[in-house]
């Protein structure tokens, strides 16, 4: 494993993101499968583990809190909120004080700690983002001491350049990869410059880029790549990056075509980590050989640069008219 650094402190470069561990959204996961996913990943030397407060309404964070519990490994445990929908406590009731203070001490109390090293907005609307009280909010709580940075998770990079108007946001997280290259134009210079980190999600583009799906792959029904292919639950860029699905297995194939011989998936990551702005990335997973295969990216070789414009001519041509939603 290698490491980056992230306001002092080296994390993994390959982080581990832990949606999938929710039991909701990717199918079922038991504990017993999550415990060894965590435990592949940390045996490799990762540190960074991301969450949220509703990947399964808690169920990921709580798989997390007790497997650091009953193994007493040191990581990085990073959650996120805003998107709960409680009773009374959705939106846009989850953007007071009271509320983004309630939902942090939850989180808490799941990942049995008594400070997050990095609590993140969730996908939050623009609006709230432009207003700026849930920063306000923010600071309010790391100086009570219940937060050590604060970042936020956007859609676009409009939320991003917002964001970036406040100087210690610590970090964004960013939908990119293969699929969804642009936005390295649009505010890693400005992110790497003003020392803001940059988290990379959905880096598979949901799977398409393992390269191990056929137009005719069907998935669980409680599965967003079936309920939101389309963008029907939630932002469909979460989704495959917004591409058809159908389409994006095709455009995968013709990606793999421009990379050389070896495992998609692993040279996906790769691509990612020769961004110099970028300070880990977070692959889910469902089995212990994503997980090796993940953390496997980082000890790639470069790609050459004829590859990387490649790559990028590639994306401009054939991928980015086809993605759907706002990004």
């Amino acid at each position: 494993m290698k490491y980056r650094d992230f306001k002092g402190e080296a994390i993994a470069e390959v982080g581990q993101g832990t949606w999938q561990l929710g039991n909701a959204d990717w199918g079922n996961i038991n504990e017993q499968k999550a415990f060894e996913i965590l435990d592949t990943y940390t045996n490799a030397g990762g540190n960074f583990i991301d969450t949220a407060d509703v990947y399964g309404l808690g169920t990921s964070e709580r798989f997390i809190g007790k497997y650091l519990k009953e193994t007493g490994k040191k990581v990085f445990v990073v959650t996120k909120l805003g998107r709960r929908h409680d009773g009374a406590n959705g939106w846009p009731q989850n953007f007071t004080y009271d509320a983004i203070k309630r939902h942090v001490e939850s989180s808490l109390e799941n990942l049995g700690t008594n400070q997050l090293f990095l609590e993140q907005l969730h996908c939050i609307p623009t609006e709230e983002l432009k207003k700026g009280e849930v920063f306000e909010h923010l600071r309010r709580i790391q100086q009570e001491g219940l937060i050590k940075h604060f970042g936020v998770s956007v859609e676009t990079a409009e939320e991003a350049l917002i964001c970036l108007e406040h100087s210690d946001v610590a970090s964004l997280q960013i939908i990119f990869n293969l699929f969804r290259q642009h936005i390295a134009d649009d505010f890693f210079d400005k992110a790497q410059n003003q020392g803001t980190a940059l988290i990379a999600r959905v880096p598979l583009a949901s799977g398409l880029l393992s390269g191990k799906f056929s137009a005719d792959t069907k998935f669980e029904e409680n599965d967003h790549r079936n309920y939101n292919a389309n963008g029907d639950a939630f932002n469909v860029g979460e989704t495959f990056s917004g591409v058809d699905f159908k389409e994006g297995v095709a455009l995968a194939e013709e990606i793999k075509q421009l990379l050389p011989q070896g495992n998609l998936a692993q040279q996906s990551i790769c691509w990612i980590l020769q961004h110099p702005a970028i300070t880990t990335v977070i692959p889910g997973a469902t089995k212990i050989t994503q997980v090796e295969s993940n953390v496997g990216a980082a000890a790639l070789p470069a790609f050459k640069a004829e590859t990387m414009q490649q790559l990028r001519s590639f994306y401009d041509r054939s991928i980015k008219p086809k993605i759907r939603g706002v990004y």
